[in-house]
């Protein structure tokens, strides 16, 4: 625990159109005002409950905290509006598996009263900058908190993804796509196609072909001081790519997609009883027979 400035105003945003997510948000709004702390809630949530709301757009600049009801999904879009405003965020759990939203809702309060009090525990994440080149221009700049994925469309053969680490060629990627990822990404889509656990505080880069035509393409790990640039090579091809699984953008013939650390990182509040291994273990079911 660390002592932290004091709490005065916290931001609450909601998995949509989950009423398990509005029930306890407010009942949360309710508890706060008990205390005489401000609460935002975000608009669409308090439509829902009948009571006083703010447009989410606004509450990552409002809030000194700001807590997320939801999945990992709700969170990731929270992550992109606070960017690199430094606001610590509370994740509570009301989804299936939820690595990311680490807080489960049973342990809501007493988490809630540890930021009050200013003895919060705080996780610092790593993020990746991403830039796509097409040509002489940067066509789009993006935060990611997860994962990039480059992958080819239904249709569509095998993909050629020409990837150079600090100006170094490493290899032509001959795969259905590519990920990288950060260690808090390294449980998503990394996982599935056979990437390595990165416990989430260490900083660095990782490489996951998607089902790679070479077998001996194997996961990477770099460090976080790597430029990776992938030079889309197919051409005539359905290929996209994908940040942190909700913004999509078409890729086109030798465009160049550009990761590196970002300058800023994101910060979670984690429970008094947070333990990420026994979190591995029962949302992994390590163990299990």
């Amino acid at each position: 625990m660390s002592n932290y400035p004091m709490v005065k105003t916290i931001g609450v945003v909601c998995k949509h159109d989950n009423p398990e997510a509005y029930k306890a948000a407010g009942e949360l709004v309710a508890w706060l005002k008990g205390r005489g702390v401000e609460s935002l809630l975000d608009g669409e949530a308090a439509e829902s409950l009948g009571m006083p709301g703010t447009p989410i757009e606004e509450i990552p600049s409002r809030a000194d905290v700001v807590v997320v009801l939801g999945g990992d999904g709700t969170l990731l879009s929270v992550a992109r509006l606070i960017g690199g405003l430094g606001k610590p965020i509370v994740g509570v759990n009301l989804g299936t598996l939820g690595f990311i939203t680490a807080v489960p809702l049973n342990h809501l309060y007493n988490t809630m009263e540890t930021v009050l009090t200013g003895q919060y525990f705080v996780q610092e994440r790593m993020m990746l900058s991403v830039a796509i080149k097409r040509g002489d221009e940067v066509i789009g700049q993006y935060g990611v908190l997860n994962d990039l994925v480059i992958n080819k469309g239904a249709l569509a053969r095998i993909i050629d993804l020409e990837t150079y680490i600090d100006d170094t060629y490493l290899t032509t990627f001959k795969a259905d796509g590519l990920i990288i990822y950060t260690p808090t990404g390294s449980t998503g889509y990394s996982l599935s196609a056979g990437g390595p656990i990165v416990h989430p505080i260490l900083s660095c880069l990782g490489i996951t072909p998607i089902c790679p035509h070479t077998l001996t393409n194997r996961p990477l790990i770099l460090p976080d001081t790597a430029v990776l640039e992938v030079v889309l090579k197919s051409e005539n091809e359905d290929v996209y790519l994908t940040l942190d699984g909700q913004v999509g953008v078409t890729l086109k013939h030798r465009d160049i997609v550009e990761a590196k650390k970002a300058e800023h990182s994101m910060y979670f509040i984690m429970c008094p009883q947070y333990d990420y291994y026994q979190m591995l273990r029962t949302k992994l079911k390590w163990g299990e027979r």
